[in-house]
């Protein structure tokens, strides 16, 4: 014979057939490979080895939990590793000593030093209020998931469960919360990769829904007309009466500090931390927007805040206030909303021909992508834009009277 045959080793039946003693015995398997069958009935897989010449041990789990196929699979990595000089039983303490580490190291646990990070670098409150909701999407799905062991078929997972709710738009920006949590993994070496890169595609694209806004000079005229008239609160008339010629985000105007003000050099700076884009960002005060303020009878000895709560001196005005007030006054949703002030400026700013369109987007606070440009364009138009916004004002009050517009004679400035 060419040699003896190999022993089968054990079976399922075989396996369901050992019975308990009165003490431990081993049913052999193959290679190392046996079932230690304990008095109490319970059966673990060990395996016996040499490694640089010490008989050692390893365990492969507990059966039925393993089953004998995959009790066998582990037998062939653990050769391996021994064949490589890798102790089975050195590895076996390294990978669970690993597993514990990823399992501290969850989704939700990364995400919340995440939230933290971006609370110390004084993100707006209301960004992190919007992370914090998107992340709670996710977390029921992910949340306990190792960060580094995460899939990107979990994530999509994960992620249509809000997109079967028809929030098309809010799964792909959860998405895009997400990858940023993925990221901070990476920096803090806790994943090596980005696995929201691969779902690029895998959503349904929403349609892009513009805010409504007023963008017509007689209806703008209207408008303001309206805002005159208005019988609420004094400060909320005064509020979009102030944001009609600033124009700058809601947001931004209900969090004015009169500390900002320099009445003087007639300029209010907002503060980085209060602007989306995370650079602060300079609004030239006209006349008008002077005579506009003064209407406030309150200082900063009464509250910080130009335009605060009628709940608490101590915070700024509701985010909805202007928005219901336009209700009040007969605008729906879909005809104007308080960021449709932005619109309207930019519409008709750009409509008059006389401004570079430069200026318009840096006093809309739009950041240009180009660091270079962006200082460039920050120093160049700031002449501009104080002429600008003198003119604006004007305008908005001869819209408001329904005179004639007359486009200023300022002298055209060259196109860059």
């Amino acid at each position: 014979m060419a040699g003896s045959a190999r022993k089968p080793g054990l079976t399922a039946a075989s396996i369901a057939r050992a019975k308990p003693k009165t003490i431990d015995y081993k049913l052999s398997d193959r290679d190392g490979m046996y079932l230690l069958v304990k008095p109490s009935g319970t059966k673990y897989w060990r395996m016996n080895y040499r490694h640089f010449g010490s008989q050692r041990t390893v365990s492969f789990g507990r059966y039925p939990d393993v089953s004998l196929a995959d009790a066998r699979q582990r037998l062939i990595e653990a050769r391996r590793l021994i064949a490589d000089g890798i102790d089975p039983g050195d590895q076996a303490k390294l990978d669970k000593i690993a597993d514990s580490v990823a399992a501290s190291n969850s989704f939700e646990l990364v995400a919340a030093e995440w939230l933290e990070k971006v609370r110390l670098e004084e993100r707006a409150a209301a960004s992190i209020k919007k992370y914090e909701w998107q992340l709670g999407l996710v977390t029921p799905t992910i949340g306990r998931r190792p960060i580094s062991k995460i899939t990107a078929h979990e994530v999509l997972v994960a992620l249509k469960k809000i997109e079967r709710t028809k929030r098309y738009y809010t799964a792909t920006s959860v998405r895009t919360t997400c990858s940023q949590v993925f990221r901070f993994a990476i920096a803090t070496a806790r994943a090596e990769r980005d696995v929201c890169a691969d779902l690029r595609g895998a959503l349904v694209t929403p349609k892009v829904v513009h805010r409504a806004a007023i963008t017509t000079p007689n209806e703008a005229g209207a408008l303001l007309r309206s805002i005159d008239d208005y019988d609420g609160d004094v400060l909320t008339r005064i509020a979009m009466q102030l944001l009609a010629h600033v124009f700058v985000r809601p947001g931004e105007l209900r969090h004015a500090e009169w500390a900002e003000f320099d009445f003087g050099r007639k300029v209010w700076t907002i503060p980085a931390h209060k602007m989306k884009m995370r650079r602060p960002h300079a609004v030239p005060l006209s006349h008008q927007t002077l005579e506009i303020l003064r209407q406030i009878e309150h200082d900063a000895a009464y509250s910080i805040y130009l335009f605060p709560s009628l709940r608490s001196v101590d915070r700024p005005m509701s985010d909805n206030t202007i928005n219901g007030a336009l209700r009040r006054m007969g605008y729906t949703k879909d005809e104007m909303t308080a960021h449709g002030f932005r619109a309207m400026a930019a519409t008709l700013l750009n409509e008059m021909g006389t401004w570079n369109s430069d200026a318009i987007e840096r006093q809309l606070a739009h950041v240009e992508a180009n660091a270079v440009r962006r200082a460039y364009t920050r120093g160049q138009y700031w002449e501009e834009r104080v002429r600008m916004m003198q003119h604006w004002s004007d305008h908005l009050d001869q819209l408001k009277g329904g005179a004639k517009v007359l486009r200023p004679k300022f002298p055209q400035v060259a196109r860059g």
